[in-house]
């Protein structure tokens, strides 16, 4: 098969929806397709999955976007797989599913966080490169300990969500040592499970899978696999690795001075590091480029915000949810800067960086009579910005940053908000052509079979398509809206917890 003829494949669980994409060589889209995921919520602040409804996705996404090629599935040179890091899928010896896959997002676990903390917060830290908290697999497996006990004792294997995924492809067992830290339940230092932290909530270390690198192959396409899915069976296929980290990796940070703004369901700021930086406000991952580390701040809420917003207050019963987004859009568009002193904190689900608080509630204060509906959109937009001002001020504090930001994730598609975040942030912003989890996929894909000489060379394959600078006059002005933005977080945080104190977890 010549270059020019060969596509790679990537397949990402997203929070909402399952997308498979397929891409040449220079990187160029051939076909994509996404099927819904339903999360459930069965008591507040929990978020669950069905890991079988992420096989029935699979099943409709793959054979939708091969169709929109026109192409023969031989075209296809491999496979690979990216989903939420801590997502978990619990098996007992029979093969069959325990229970729903608790998602990264869940919140129930934050009394055995704070008692992780307590017992071992230090050494946690120090083993793992990253403090407990409740998205987690960790306290989200204490959890388990402690309110299904029969459950806990029948897991025979744990997977991650992408490695699920990819087990239905092969029938293989294997983790990626980025996903495995992701766990917290693997020694970062060595990048192989730690005794240690396993014993620290009496975990079954012969449960979890071997680590190989997400660049590894891990067996082929099976051929009960082609038949659901319109694959070619004896398919390579490539071990994946974290949403995140596949993200960060297709939109180019590949060097010093590039780091990356995710607006997807929850928002992050990346940068690429030689080491990690182990530190309670930090979150530390390898990274794809070898012997390089990505550290990670970020805000629970970003699209999943925005979506609320629309449907909260400006979706009418029956209309395209696009074009709510879009009208949204214009009327944003209509408001200057500062959203004539409208704030928005963003924190419907708690908050990461830099409180870790999942008491933290979210609030729009300073409304008056001269606000209406586009003031709310962009006082969002800034709002998030702000927030993800605030995650990149602990990277600046522990020397780490970057000068431009390569944007992923759907919030990116609005331009206003790309102008925004540039001027909040003060760097310059830019946005590739494609830089989903699942074209990031695609690429590992393509470096596990050789088809870019390293992992750095797949760089060939990401181009830019808009660039923002930022603008001295708005730049200013934000600085000031950013020190209102922090003040009325501090005078509200207690006030969140008295709230949440007196109505509960809704």
């Amino acid at each position: 098969m010549s270059a020019a003829d060969t596509l790679l494949l990537g397949i990402d669980l997203g929070a909402g929806s399952l997308k498979a994409s397929l891409i040449r060589l220079d990187g160029s889209l051939e076909g994509e397709a996404s099927h819904p995921v339903s999360t459930l919520a069965p008591q507040p602040g929990w978020s669950e999955q069905e890991p079988a409804e992420w096989w029935r996705a699979v099943c409709a996404a793959v054979p939708a976007a091969l169709a929109k090629t026109g192409r023969s599935p031989a075209s296809i040179a491999a496979l690979s797989f990216s989903a939420g890091a801590h997502t978990q899928v619990l098996e007992d010896r029979d093969g069959r599913i325990i229970r729903p896959a608790i998602l990264w997002n869940d919140q129930r676990s934050g009394p055995q966080t704070r008692a992780l903390r307590e017992r071992a917060d230090d050494r946690i830290l120090e083993l793992g490169f990253n403090r407990a908290n409740p998205t987690w697999t960790l306290p989200q497996m204490l959890w388990l300990k402690e309110h299904e006990p029969e459950a806990f004792q029948r897991v025979h294997r744990l997977y991650l969500a992408k490695d699920w995924l990819r087990s239905r492809f092969t029938g293989g067992f294997e983790t990626d040592t980025i996903d495995a830290v992701g766990a917290l339940m693997a020694d970062a230092r060595t990048l192989q499970w730690s005794r240690e932290l396993c014993d620290l909530i009496g975990w079954n270390m012969a449960t979890l899978p071997p680590i190989v690198a997400a660049t590894s192959r891990c067996g082929s396409v099976t051929a009960e696999a082609a038949r659901q899915t319109g694959l070619l069976a004896g398919t390579p296929v490539i071990c994946g690795t974290s949403d995140t980290a596949v993200e960060t990796y297709g939109a180019g940070m590949m060097r010093p001075g590039l780091g990356v703004a995710k607006l997807a369901t929850a928002a992050t700021v990346s940068v690429l590091s030689p080491h990690a930086v182990p530190h309670k406000e930090l979150i530390n991952y390898p990274h794809v480029i070898p012997d390089h580390w990505y550290v990670i701040t970020a805000t629970n809420s970003c699209a999943s915000a925005h979506k609320w917003l629309r449907d909260t207050f400006f979706r009418r019963e029956g209309e395209d949810g696009q074009a709510a987004f879009d009208a949204m859009e214009r009327a944003a568009n209509s408001v200057g800067a500062g959203s004539e002193g409208l704030f928005f904190h963003p924190y419907l689900n708690g908050e990461r960086s830099p409180y870790w608080d999942p008491m933290l509630r979210a609030d729009f204060v300073g409304i008056g009579f001269n606000h209406g509906p586009g003031h709310f959109v962009r006082a969002l937009y800034e709002g998030i910005s702000y927030s993800l001002r605030d995650c990149l001020e602990v990277l600046r504090a522990n020397g780490l940053g970057f000068e431009t930001a390569r944007l992923t994730g759907g919030g990116a598609r609005s331009p206003l908000w790309r102008q925004i975040l540039a001027d909040v942030l003060a760097v310059k912003v830019e946005l590739p052509a494609v830089a989903d989890a699942s074209f990031g996929a695609a690429l590992l894909a393509g470096v596990g079979i050789g088809a870019y000489s390293s992992a750095t060379a797949a760089e060939q394959a990401i181009r830019v398509v808009a660039t923002h600078e930022p603008d001295p006059s708005r730049v200013e002005l934000y600085e000031h809206g950013f020190a209102l933005y922090r003040d009325i977080q501090a005078a509200l945080a207690p006030l969140n917890h008295r709230i949440r104190a007196q109505y509960g977890a809704s």
